[in-house]
């Protein structure tokens, strides 16, 4: 007994707690939400309560009308024709004045609403793009899409039921005190009712959600099923899976199903109760506002706006309903926005530029970086790059040849050591070229103000004349999302022209001509060889390469071991004296199907 009531003492103070935290949360949330455009919402805020002032002040227009004009005109067969003409301007006035307040409401909570998102998401992506490399490679990027968008939108949703909600809460201020004054004993029914709907309404609101919840989920695996298989369709129909496919969205939609179902059930049951309780309150307010005015106690005027303010009153109730609904979507919107925008911008990686005047192109001295501590990618790593060498970097999967590039680069850090770079930028082409579903020219330009002549310089560099002129409009041909309409050869030699085009004294390639048949690769690797001769500032090349014959166009070869440069000179020397190597080049040769290949990689 004595541990039941301990356990009931801490489930209701846990219940108290997690009360009080919600609702400190929806506090912090809309004083932090509101601040960014406070002027707007408190324009917004203005108009609601006009509105609301406004719609109790109705209800007088009303009670003249029937007192001074209706009855008059039943009871003494005469028109009184300055009680008319006063009560039309009340009347007109009010409403006219209201629907000034709806227009201000409507408006200025709309601008706050999607200013502040519009603001929210311009800092959410300002401070993603400001993160360096190594930021973006802890998060996916879809999560980070979600919070700049979805998240943003979700946290400024209860905006639009903000101020309407506010006018609620001085509608019913208003309209409590104006009901007690006509009449106290039908004041006090009408104003009792008042709390039990406000409680109807945060209780469907509650219980509705959680079906909407698991439809909205529920919609969003659809949504991404589909997306997914429409995506794999090759793979899909190669291995004979339209069934399975079929039966697994079948599944997922007959989920989506039951939850809207559940949903409407809930709806349509509340929907009665909230519509049959205040008409069951309107009846009995008629029954005893009848024998307050046969008593005297009231006029029929009075009856009359009595029973026209409560039903005024009872349909935006529903609206504060509404606004407890959004708030725990609002706070979760808002609290993964604030992980973006509260972790401090990260530094880029230091890397010192300003080499000698002594030829050196790339120097790194004792390099180490690990992605995750102890595993040790790149370990004690040092070398130097004279200016205007083509060398190839070559070692089994997994050494670390990638991340070694993207040190040079400085897309990543080191954790220790040196790595240096000659002035004039470096120019990094990934391993799978990217393309932006924008125009070639676009895709090469980056719209930098590149001339033309550039511009055809690094397409005759890279090979891509001949497939570019064929292009039905050119270097202004739209290239479909991610280059699409593009081979995976030619997107790697346009990935290739868009580096040569910027100018960088400094060209990585990271197995960029992997998709080029050999001869293709020879004569992009000998432009590359003249492009360094004709330039005015001599343009280095480094290669990651596993094709034997792009190796052996190469000045020199690096060769990598377990994060270390373990040995390196030109190929057919490094082929010769050691073992490794010539194991490694063997086994690549084998993997391409061309035993032969290797001893002519070797002259």
């Amino acid at each position: 007994m004595v541990i039941g009531v301990d356990s009931d003492v801490t489930i209701g103070s846990n219940t108290k707690i997690n009360s009080r935290k919600r609702l400190a949360d929806a506090v912090r949330l809309i004083r932090s939400i509101v601040s960014f455009h406070r002027g707007l919402f408190i324009t917004a805020v203005a108009g609601a309560a006009l509105f609301a002032v406004c719609t109790v002040a109705s209800s007088i227009g009303v009670r003249w009308m029937v007192d001074r004009v209706i009855l008059v005109r039943f009871n003494e067969g005469r028109l009184d024709l300055g009680a008319l003409v006063t009560g039309s301007i009340l009347v007109i006035g009010i409403g006219l004045l209201r629907a000034v307040g709806v227009v201000v409401r409507r408006s200025f909570a709309g601008k706050t609403e999607w200013r502040t998102a519009e603001t929210i998401t311009n800092s959410v992506i300002d401070h993603v793009v400001a993160q360096p490399v190594k930021w973006h490679r802890k998060l996916l990027t879809g999560d980070i899409v979600a919070r700049c968008g979805i998240d943003a939108d979700a946290s400024v949703a209860i905006l639009a039921p903000l101020p309407f909600a506010s006018s609620v809460v001085v509608m019913m201020a208003v309209a409590a005190g104006w009901m007690l004054y006509v009449d106290i004993p039908l004041g006090m029914l009408a104003v009792v009712v008042f709390p039990i709907l406000l409680m109807m309404n945060i209780a469907y609101q509650k219980r509705i959600d959680r079906y909407y919840a698991l439809a909205q989920n529920e919609l969003g695996n659809l949504s991404e099923a589909v997306h997914e298989s429409f995506d794999g369709v090759m793979v899909v129909k190669s291995f004979g899976a339209e069934t399975r496919e079929t039966e697994r969205l079948s599944i997922i939609t007959s989920r989506l199903r039951k939850a809207r179902i559940d949903a409407v059930s809930v709806r349509s049951m509340f929907e009665a109760a909230l519509d049959a309780i205040p008409s069951l309150i309107n009846i009995a307010l008629i029954v005893l506002g009848a024998m307050r005015v046969k008593s005297g106690a009231m006029t029929i005027g009075d009856l009359t706006s009595f029973i026209y303010l409560f039903t005024l009153l009872v349909f935006p109730l529903r609206i504060i309903g509404y606004l407890f609904s959004e708030i725990p979507h609002s706070v979760a919107g808002w609290r993964r926005v604030r992980e973006v925008l509260d972790e401090p911008i990260g530094s880029d990686p230091n890397r010192t530029i300003d080499i000698p005047s002594n030829g050196t192109a790339i120097k790194l001295e004792d390099v180490c970086f690990d992605h995750i501590p102890g595993t040790g990618v790149i370990t004690n790593l040092s070398f130097s790059v004279a200016c205007g060498q083509t060398v190839a970097i070559v070692g089994s999967t997994g050494c670390g040849k990638t991340t070694l590039l993207h040190l040079i680069a400085g897309l990543i850090a080191c954790d220790s050591g040196v790595v240096a770079v000659q002035p004039g930028g470096v120019g990094l082409v990934f391993q799978e070229a990217f393309l932006f579903a924008e125009t070639l020219r676009f895709n090469i330009t980056l719209d930098s103000p590149l001339t033309e002549s550039e511009v055809s310089c690094a397409l005759r560099v890279a090979e891509c004349d001949e497939f570019v002129d064929q292009l039905s409009d050119g270097l202004d041909t739209a290239m479909g999302e991610r280059g699409i309409n593009l081979s995976g050869g030619q997107r790697q030699r346009i990935a290739l022209a868009r580096a040569i085009a910027h100018g960088r004294s400094v060209l990585l390639l990271d197995d960029t001509t992997s998709a080029l048949d050999p001869a293709t690769e020879a004569r992009v690797v000998e432009n590359l060889r003249e492009l360094s001769q004709q330039s005015h500032s001599t343009t280095t090349v480094v290669i990651v390469a596993s094709r034997p014959s792009t190796i052996a166009l190469a000045d020199e070869v690096l060769y990598m071991r377990n994060g270390s440069i373990v040995d390196h000179a030109p190929h057919n020397i490094l082929y010769d004296k050691n073992a490794d190597y010539r194991e490694l080049i063997d086994a690549f040769e084998h993997d391409r199907g061309s035993a032969s290949g290797a001893s002519g990689a070797r002259q």
